[in-house]
C-alpha cells in the first residue's frame, strides 16, 4: 500500500483575531520543516519560483542560468549550481511526510513519540498542556469558545506555500491555512 502524500495537523484557531495560535503536529510535519534547513537555496528557487522569491538571490540563480557555457570551467556545469545533487541522508522536500511512521524513532530529526507544537511563526515545541494554557493567557485569550480546532492536510501544493511565507511573515500557518 502507498503511503499518503499529505500530513495533518491540528489548528488551534483564535476566530475573533482571526489567526493560527497554535498547531498540534507529528513527527512527520516537524521532520519536513526542520529539512528545509537542509534544502540547497536553488532548489528553494525551484519550488517556489523565482517571481516568489523576495530580494535578490532569484537574480543570482538567473544570472547563472542566463551565463554563456563558455565562461563556465570546463569541469563545472550550470546544473550544479541551479539543481544541485543532494546529497544528504535526509529525504526530499515532499519524502518528508512518509519518511517513518510516527511511531517510529528512527529516521528523520525527531521522536516519532511525542506530538509537537508548531506555533504560528513556525517555534516548534514539545506539546504541554501547562504550555496550551499558558499561551492562552500570553495571546489574551479571554473567550475560550472564540477558539476553533480545525484539522487540515498539508501536500505539495501547502508545504510550497509554506516554504514561501516562512521566508515573508511570521504568521506562517495563518497564511497558508487562512487566508
Amino acid at each position: 500500500m502507498a503511503k499518503s502524500t499529505t500530513v495533518s495537523l491540528k489548528l488551534l484557531i483564535d476566530e475573533q483575531g482571526e489567526r493560527v495560535l497554535f498547531a498540534e503536529a507529528g513527527k512527520e510535519f516537524v521532520d519536513f520543516l526542520f529539512h528545509i534547513l537542509s534544502l540547497p537555496m536553488s532548489t528553494v528557487i525551484n519550488l517556489v519560483g523565482k517571481q516568489g522569491m523576495v530580494g535578490s538571490v532569484s537574480n543570482i540563480y538567473e544570472s547563472v542560468q542566463n551565463l554563456n557555457q563558455a565562461y563556465i570551467q570546463p569541469d563545472k556545469t550550470k546544473d550544479s549550481l541551479l539543481k544541485p545533487a543532494v546529497n544528504f541522508s535526509a529525504p526530499p522536500l515532499l519524502k518528508a511526510f512518509n519518511h517513518a511512521s510516527s511511531s517510529s524513532s528512527s529516521g528523520g530529526f525527531v521522536k516519532g513519540v511525542v506530538t509537537y507544537m508548531v506555533m504560528d511563526d513556525l517555534v516548534v515545541n514539545p506539546m504541554s498542556a501547562i504550555t496550551s494554557i499558558t499561551l492562552l493567557n500570553k495571546f489574551n485569550i479571554k473567550e475560550v469558545g472564540s477558539l476553533q480546532e480545525k484539522v487540515v492536510h498539508m501536500g505539495m501544493p501547502e508545504a510550497v506555500k509554506l516554504l514561501k511565507a516562512a521566508m515573508e511573515t511570521d504568521e506562517v500557518l495563518t497564511t497558508v491555512f487562512l487566508k
